[in-house]
């Protein structure tokens, strides 16, 4: 593998702990309906587990509530213990057709707790770059070891994927900072 390659594949995690972030920020309770607070959870239902999603219509019929109805009444039951199990504190509302989910308005205290958060799944995301940052690095000496590359070779590697490790960076920074925002706005 090249010093390219390496510099390409180092990218393509750098984009991927980007967009896992956006996941992750996408799933945050931040007093408002969205679908994939519970689109992912996971559901037992005929003898498996299946994601939410895939058993049933997830909707938002208001801007504070979420409305799952299954394919199947049958696993309205399922649906309802699966997101009291999550752990999110969403209590959900079966009426035998639907089961409904009201998002409280938060708290200051919920608010800094979820701010709390947001930076953990930035500083996570910023560890997965410096992983994938380390490993290139790693090849990028390997190939000086064999020869391959000379002493300005690896350090001209190195100083382009810093750049590309601090572009990342940088838009990690961004987007944690509007969520912040998004987070603590009344």
């Amino acid at each position: 593998m090249s010093v390219q390659d390496a510099i390409s594949k180092a990218q393509q995690e750098f984009d991927k702990a980007l967009s896992h972030l956006g996941d992750e920020f996408g799933r945050l309770q931040v007093g408002r309906a969205n679908s994939s607070l519970v689109e992912n959870v996971n559901i037992d239902v005929y003898g498996a587990i299946q994601p939410l999603k895939a058993v049933a219509s997830i909707s938002i019929p208001e801007p504070r509530t979420i409305q799952i109805q299954p394919w199947d009444k049958g696993n309205l039951a399922a649906i309802e213990k699966a997101i009291v199990g999550i752990g999110t504190g969403l209590n959900p509302i079966n009426d035998g057709n639907f089961v409904r989910i009201n998002i409280p308005p938060l708290t200051e205290d919920r608010r800094k707790e979820l701010s709390k958060h947001v930076h953990k799944l930035a500083e996570d995301a910023r560890i997965a770059v410096r992983n994938s940052r380390q490993e290139a690095h790693n090849h990028f000496k390997q190939l000086k070891t064999d020869n391959d590359i000379t002493e300005d070779d690896l350090r001209d590697a190195d100083k382009s994927l810093q750049e590309k490790v601090d572009d990342i960076n940088k838009k990690i920074d961004e987007v944690a900072k509007g969520k912040e925002q998004d987070v603590m706005t009344v």
